[in-house]
């Protein structure tokens, strides 16, 4: 069949293998050789993964590492990601829905792994018998006790208690109840209580070190009184991201970093940079159309913008429908081998981008990135201008443009495989 869509897991092992790791734009007919680079990709190169995995482990040690790859990995693809972080270090993988652990399951990957956000429609019975470990706020003991008692095989789960999130976990009135509820079933062999764990709210935030210290010390508390329970706890496991950059008293036995893998930053003043981290996702295209207009010219809905001067306008086919935000207007983008800024509304499937001058000419094929390391345009560049958080660019690119997994080698960037550098 032709290879219009590459697959999610599709891997090249450097430029013997294809010049282009987006060259899978396919043929009109089966058997006919690709060509050319793809319409569209979300270019995600592995050893970018592995590097910051590993960079990752090296503030923690001695503390294992979970790599979280919930929702697609945040938009890298979960498979191939969950497998690179392996390879790298991690110990744990984590995700927040228990279908989630049965597509890793399914994939062969075999790594301890935690899901943590259930429903009443959970499969409780289908992740005990694939070995996935469940994430307890209180409700799920009885049907997770349930399960296991039909399937006659413990549960592994982790304890959860709400230290001030407000969200998921026990609150601190009910932790007593919850964990004496776990060491019943524990002791009748139903459950075994793995570890205990909690989320920071504000960790993001270096000005609010004492709500972070509080939420610390309620944890260690709760800790204390699951053993006074009866119950042995494995894993703590409290730090997310930010706190395993910036709160290495959280990390206790294991930390959850999720945005950090993928080379990230969860501080607003603070680049993934600064803390060794390489950006693991491009997204390129290809110019559409190129055009010359004159002075005045209004560009896309709503005429929000019109040409300063003669110009040259550049369509680039992606848009909201694709995960790419509407409201980023002014977004950067690397065009034709230049700098440039999306011009007036971004749409459905496309958004124009004004060139600057006549003699700025982006023929139709030109490359584009709109973030990535060979533009050096980022996606907390494109947070700013959507007014949201770099978590929400990446995670929202949706099915529409393909993911591409490359693998660079030591000092090459993902530009030099795409054909996207500066």
């Amino acid at each position: 069949m032709p290879e219009t869509t590459p697959p999610t897991s599709a891997r090249t092992n450097g430029p013997q293998d294809s010049a282009h790791p987006g060259a899978r734009d396919g043929g009109d007919r089966a058997g006919t050789a690709p060509t050319g680079p793809a319409e569209r990709a979300v270019v995600v190169d592995l050893a970018a993964i592995r590097h910051n995995v590993a960079t990752l482990r090296s503030w923690v040690q001695p503390s294992g590492l979970m790599a979280v790859v919930k929702a697609d990995a945040y938009g890298h693809g979960m498979i191939p990601v969950a497998q690179a972080a392996l390879e790298a270090g991690a110990i744990w993988l984590g995700v927040a829905h228990v279908s989630e652990g049965l597509q890793l399951r399914a994939a062969g990957v075999s790594a301890p792994t935690l899901a943590w956000l259930h429903t009443t429609s959970t499969p409780f019975g289908r992740a005990i018998e694939a070995d996935v470990d469940l994430g307890v706020s209180g409700w799920e003991l009885e049907p997770i006790a349930e399960a296991a008692q039909r399937l006659q095989q413990p549960a592994r789960v982790h304890l959860k208690v709400d230290t001030g999130l407000g969200r998921n976990g026990a609150t601190l009135q009910d932790w007593p109840t919850v964990t004496a509820r776990a060491a019943e079933l524990q002791e009748q062999g139903l459950i075994r209580v793995v570890g205990v764990f909690s989320h920071l709210a504000v960790a993001d935030d270096p000005d609010r070190d004492e709500e972070n210290d509080e939420q610390l010390a309620l944890f260690h508390q709760a800790v204390e009184t699951a053993k006074a329970a009866g119950l042995h706890v494995d894993v703590r496991h409290l730090a997310n991201t930010p706190a395993t950059l910036a709160r290495p008293e959280t990390h206790l036995d294991l930390v959850r970093v999720g945005l950090g893998i993928y080379g990230l930053s969860p501080f607003d003043r603070r680049p993934a940079s600064d803390f060794g981290l390489q950006p693991a996702m491009s997204v390129t295209t290809t110019v559409a159309s190129s055009k010359t207009v004159p002075a005045g010219q209004g560009v896309s809905y709503g005429y929000l913008y019109r040409t300063a001067q003669p110009t040259r306008l550049a369509l680039v086919p992606v848009g909201y429908g694709d995960g790419i935000p509407r409201t980023a207007v002014e977004a950067p983008v690397w065009i034709g081998g230049r700098r440039a800024e999306v011009a007036g509304r971004i749409a459905m499937d496309q958004f124009v981008v004004d060139l600057g001058t006549e003699e700025n000419v982006a023929p139709v094929g030109s490359p584009v990135e709109l973030f990535g390391p060979a533009s050096g345009i980022t996606a907390d560049d494109w947070a700013r201008a959507a007014r949201t958080i770099n978590y929400e660019i990446v995670t929202r690119l949706g099915a529409r443009i393909p993911k591409i997994h490359v693998d660079t080698r030591p000092g090459q960037d993902v530009g030099s495989l795409t054909g996207e550098g500066r």
